[in-house]
């Protein structure tokens, strides 16, 4: 009797791909971005230790004058504010020298020549961290305005027990134009990404828009030095690692957002956007690994789903697959969306999934080719 094998088509193993990439899909919406969309916070006791908010700033004029005072207004007993003018050549310093003058809380470092001899914010963050005067440091951006006063009660809160990083949440402001849709969808994936797996006890990054650690784990971890060559990274790759399951902590209060002001160009944005995606080849392999299947496994969906659908093949299973991950998708995206309080995005979210695919491999292909090396 003759053993009849089955028939490996091309199309079958496109196929089998195809069903392989769903499915991988679907494991990381259900199992680790779930995490964030069904996430309930917990009440924390209020930090009894003094905070020290530190902002690196290079010509931020007219970003300082509008949100420092919000940053100063915080209500809370013990906290300094330290402002490192980044040899800025506008008013700034001027600016920060009344403020200093009328506000006990703020402490200037004035770098007045260019020494950054490393190219990025990490060496005037490092003379702010030396210069604080609390263990405990919250970190924001000049052109960030806390959500609220009470930020900086709520980002520091339950850093008693053990914890060392509370990692925040940061959106953009919300404005007319496609650019905007686009820069609060990555805002949103991204954090969706960084919480979850945080959640999940893999924290591979935080946002330095609105990121607190203590300072004698920076020191403990000799600062920037493991990766003080990179331009970037001063937030995400010194999370990486310095991060663990039991000292790291995520905190969503809507009163402890710091929102941005996004970029109005798509030049300014891309070249912001090939300064952060530089950082990741620096990860820990086992996040490289975990990032890399997930952006891998996206790709080969939407790569695949339409030689499939052009030549008709296994129909049925292939719409069947590809509704089934778009209702998980914009079912876990509605939900993270309303605990993360973002609005006006889930509608678009597959048209704005499959432009951030194009564009981060145009990204990658921009930095194999130049390098990204100025911070301001």
């Amino acid at each position: 009797m003759e053993i009849q094998y089955p028939e490996f088509s091309l199309l079958f193993i496109l196929f089998s791909i195809f069903v392989l990439a769903t499915f991988d899909q679907l494991y990381y919406y259900w199992y680790y971005f779930r995490r964030l969309a069904f996430y309930k916070d917990s009440a924390k006791e209020s930090l009894q230790e003094g905070v020290s908010i530190i902002i690196c700033a290079k010509n931020e004029y007219y970003n300082l004058e509008k949100n420092l005072p919000l940053i100063l207004g915080q209500k809370f007993q013990n906290f300094e504010v330290i402002v490192v003018n980044d040899a800025s050549d506008d008013e700034s310093e001027e600016l920060l020298k009344n403020f200093e003058r009328e506000n006990e809380h703020l402490k200037v470092v004035t770098i007045h020549q260019n020494l950054n001899f490393f190219s990025g914010k990490k060496f005037p963050l490092s003379i702010g961290i030396k210069s604080a005067k609390y263990d405990v440091l919250l970190l924001t951006d000049a052109d960030c305005s806390p959500a609220s006063d009470e930020w900086l009660q709520n980002m520091t809160s339950g850093m008693n027990n053990g914890t060392d990083i509370v990692l925040g949440y940061a959106p953009h402001q919300r404005v007319k134009g496609f650019l905007n849709k686009i820069i609060r969808y990555e805002t949103l994936h991204v954090a969706m990404q960084y919480l979850s797996f945080s959640l999940a006890g893999l924290t591979y990054m935080g946002v330095g828009r609105n990121l607190a650690y203590r300072k004698s784990l920076f020191f403990q971890a000799k600062g920037f030095m493991s990766h003080y060559k990179v331009s970037s990274g001063d937030d995400d790759l010194f999370i990486n690692s310095v991060a663990t399951k039991s000292n790291t902590r995520i905190e969503i209060n809507p009163k402890t957002y710091c929102f941005s002001k996004p970029k109005t160009s798509f030049k300014s944005w891309f070249i912001q956007k090939r300064r952060h995606l530089s950082a990741g080849k620096f990860y820990k392999p086992k996040f490289k690994t975990i990032l890399g299947k997930y952006a891998f496994s996206q790709l080969l969906f939407y790569s695949l789903l339409i030689p499939l659908l052009i030549a008709n093949f296994n129909l049925i299973i292939v719409l069947s697959l590809f509704v089934l991950r778009l209702f998980s998708q914009l079912f876990i995206y509605k939900k993270c969306m309303k605990v993360l309080n973002e609005k006006g995005l889930l509608l678009a979210i597959p048209v704005m999934e499959v432009f951030m695919l194009i564009l981060q491999m145009t990204l990658g292909l921009s930095n194999v080719l130049s390098k990204p090396n100025k911070w301001k």
